[in-house]
């Protein structure tokens, strides 16, 4: 109820001056847009070149992580195309949103064990690049998605059936959040997708 009132607010107010946050929803014919990156945000009118709906949600990304270069000449951003952060061969991890931070942290803590990890970062989730996803999993032949949704019912789980769908013969692990989030900011940050959880699913997935 919650987040689906959040979602009519936000396509209500989009049509006017303000510019709101909402938590992420998934909603059948609006394209879903993750706001991670600062090019992304540069490139944002983009959304005008679509004839459908759009709804951009924007994640809680530390300031730390959300530095970078800001292009002089913004470039229409590809509306269901992943891209892949960084390249790997031992193991591809999906995420998107303030995960794919989180992921690259993890994937340098690994690279230093010897462990090369390809971050694909799906940028949309709706539509889904689902070629891409199957095309990086069964280049390494292990994923692991790593989600801010609940287990159950989430993305994690719909990825897990585009494998299956599309006959990709690959090891599967998710980290995502389990159980109901805590008011204390120190115990959230435990449940959700965390980097020492991430590293920890990776080396089991290489066992």
């Amino acid at each position: 109820m919650r987040e689906l009132g959040f979602t009519r607010l936000e396509v209500a107010r989009r049509l006017g001056p303000t510019q709101p946050v909402v938590s992420q929803a998934l909603r059948r014919g609006v394209n879903i847009i993750e706001e991670k990156h600062l090019k992304l945000k540069v490139g944002q009118n983009f959304i005008f070149l679509w004839t459908s709906p759009h709804l951009p949600v924007q994640f809680d990304v530390p300031a730390e992580r959300a530095k970078g270069a800001v292009p002089k000449k913004w470039e229409p951003t590809p509306i269901g195309k992943a891209v892949l952060r960084r390249a790997g061969s031992d193991v591809t991890i999906v995420s998107v949103g303030v995960g794919v931070h989180r992921v690259l942290e993890a994937a340098q803590v690994l690279e230093a064990e010897g462990i090369s990890a390809s971050v694909l970062d799906l940028r949309t989730v709706s539509p889904l690049d689902k070629t891409a996803v199957c095309e990086a999993a069964a280049q390494t032949g292990r994923l692991l998605v790593v989600d801010e949704d609940y287990e159950g019912f989430g993305l994690s789980g719909e990825l897990a059936a585009v494998m299956l769908e599309a006959g990709v013969s690959c090891k599967y692990a998710r980290v995502c959040t389990q159980t109901t989030l805590p008011y204390a900011r120190h115990l959230e940050d435990r449940i959700l997708p965390n980097r020492q959880r991430i590293y920890d699913s990776v080396r089991k997935l290489m066992q």
